[in-house]
Parts: C-alpha cells; sequence; structure tokens
C-alpha cells in the first residue's frame, strides 16, 4: 500500500468517478482504475461500487477514507517536521481558523509574525469549526485558532485568548427577542450551536434565518434583518460607528475564549508561531496566553469520506 494509491483512492472518493480523479491528478484514467484494483486486493473488501457512470463510496470505502486521510497527513507532517528540527526558520507552518477569527484576529497575528520570521511558509485554511478541526485530527493542519476542541480526537489546547459573544441589532428601539429573526451561521458553526443553546437557555422560539458566512451575518445585522450572537472583537467597529448597538440579553456576555489548539506533538516551526502568539512583546494587544495542554484521546471514527 503506497502513498500514491491512497492519493488515488481519495481523489476517487472526493470526485466520484475514475475519470474526474484522473484529471485532478493529470494521469491516465487506466492508471486510477489499476491502482484502485491494487487497493482493493490489498483491503479485502469492496471501496467502491457502480453507480451509473460513476463510482459511489461503501460503506467499507467511507471507514477507509478517514483512515487514509489521516495517513497522508502524518506522513506529510512527519516529512515537515523532519525537515524543520534543524532549522524552524524555513520551515512551514498550516493554520487554520474558524471564520470570525480567521477574519479579524488571525490576520494581525501574521503580519507580526511574518515580520520576526519572513521565511517561514505559512498557509491559512479558514471555515466552520467542524471542518478545520477534522483538518487539524487529521494532521493536515499545526494549528487551529478557534473554540475549545471537542473530546475525543487527540487535540488540545496550547494557548487562550479572552473573547466575548454578545447579542447586537440595527439601532433603534429594543428588539423583542422572542419575535424578532435571529441571524444564524451556517451549519458545523461553533457559533451557531451557541446561539441555539442560548435560544434554549431563555426557552425562546424565534424565527431565524441562516446565512452562509459570518460576513454575511454582520451585515444583515446592520441592515435590519435581525439580531444576532457574535465575538464582540468583530464588531468593535461597528459598535463605534453607531451601525450596530448592543441588545442586553440575560446569560450574555458569554465567554467563549479564544483556543489555539495542535495535536500531540506540533513540529518545531508550529511551535515557533506558538511562542510568538504567546509574547506580548510580539504579538501585542492581540497575545495569547499560553497554557499546558490536556489532550484528550482520539477516538475512533468511522464513517469519514
Amino acid at each position: 500500500m503506497t502513498p500514491a494509491r491512497l492519493q488515488t483512492f481519495l481523489a476517487v472518493v472526493d470526485h466520484g468517478s475514475a475519470r474526474a480523479a484522473a484529471e485532478r491528478l493529470s494521469v491516465t484514467e487506466s492508471a486510477v482504475s489499476a491502482a484502485l484494483a491494487a487497493l482493493h486486493r490489498e483491503v479485502g473488501v469492496p471501496l467502491f461500487e457502480r453507480h451509473g457512470r460513476g463510482l459511489r463510496i461503501t460503506e467499507s470505502g467511507r471507514v477507509f477514507a478517514g483512515y487514509a486521510r489521516r495517513i497522508l497527513g502524518m506522513i506529510d507532517e512527519g516529512m515537515n517536521a523532519a525537515r524543520e528540527s534543524g532549522d524552524p526558520e524555513r520551515g512551514r507552518v498550516r493554520l487554520g481558523a474558524v471564520t470570525t477569527a480567521g477574519e479579524y484576529l488571525v490576520p494581525g497575528l501574521l503580519a507580526s509574525f511574518r515580520t520576526r520570521h519572513p521565511r517561514v511558509e505559512v498557509t491559512l485554511d479558514v471555515g466552520v469549526r467542524d471542518r478545520v478541526s477534522a483538518l487539524l485530527a487529521d494532521h493536515r493542519l499545526d494549528i487551529v485558532i478557534g473554540g475549545r476542541p471537542r473530546p475525543g480526537r487527540g487535540l488540545g489546547t496550547r494557548a487562550t485568548r479572552p473573547n466575548a459573544l454578545i447579542v447586537v441589532a440595527a439601532p433603534g428601539p429594543a428588539p423583542d427577542l422572542s419575535t424578532t429573526t435571529w441571524l444564524l451561521r451556517e451549519p458545523g458553526s461553533g457559533t451557531r450551536d451557541t446561539t441555539l443553546a442560548l435560544l434554549d437557555s431563555l426557552q425562546l422560539r424565534p424565527p431565524t434565518l441562516a446565512l452562509g458566512s459570518h460576513g454575511a451575518v454582520v451585515a444583515s445585522a446592520v441592515l435590519g434583518l435581525g439580531v444576532t450572537l457574535v465575538s464582540a472583537d468583530a464588531v468593535t467597529a461597528h459598535l463605534r460607528q453607531g451601525s450596530l448597538q448592543r441588545v442586553p440579553v440575560r446569560g450574555t456576555p458569554l465567554d467563549r475564549p479564544w483556543h489555539a489548539v495542535t495535536a500531540a506533538a506540533p513540529t518545531a516551526t508550529a511551535r515557533l508561531f506558538l511562542d510568538h502568539i504567546t509574547d506580548p512583546d510580539s504579538a501585542g494587544e492581540l497575545a495569547f496566553r499560553a497554557r499546558r495542554p490536556t489532550l484528550t484521546p482520539a477516538a475512533p471514527r468511522t464513517g469519514e469520506a
């Protein structure tokens, strides 16, 4: 079983057919078919079944895909760790961030980090909590800036920074929280889950409107389409300019610190970034506070195509 076969397998998983995978990998369709046939023989169970003109993953294939992603992620991480051990300043750090942190917090940290460490290669992947957490657990990211890590994925918090969630709305009379529309983030967002939990605690069943991004939620609140729960850091300028007002709501502000999260053994260059963001002289007012990590054991995961 080779990394190339695993990459081919995952390309078919992601693109749905041998032809599409071949185009993605810039190889022939027959090469993809040969790699899949060899992998089927090695695994010993069907990973795909025919579905029209394409392929549909089996339950066994879905389970295997989760392991394949982690295996490839660990190979990539291991190679980088070996290269960086002698000179972290020439290494790579793969950052992930939930949307709010990616838009309002991480850019400032990156600016100061790049000034001090210009030779480090930095990549940033911004998305909802569930997505970036899965990438970190699969060793395809080195550090994620977001909320508290969920248990069972072998992840731990290395540093934290205060973050308060408040309810905001367009200027005007205080809204009736039971009848005013609540603007929600998309599924997979931690802020969405927190908002729904807040509404449950208040025993409210108001109308809701789900929007596709943090920016869309804030823009809609400014236009008067409803109220929303949001990081105070993300709306500081709006509150100062008067385009949004804070709405007093029982149970808020909610204390939801930002967490800098890693897997068990961050690379030397990842540690360089963690050292930077926990140094007030380097990161300034955006600095995190270092913590000794308590890693949650990784639970077996299935059904991850």
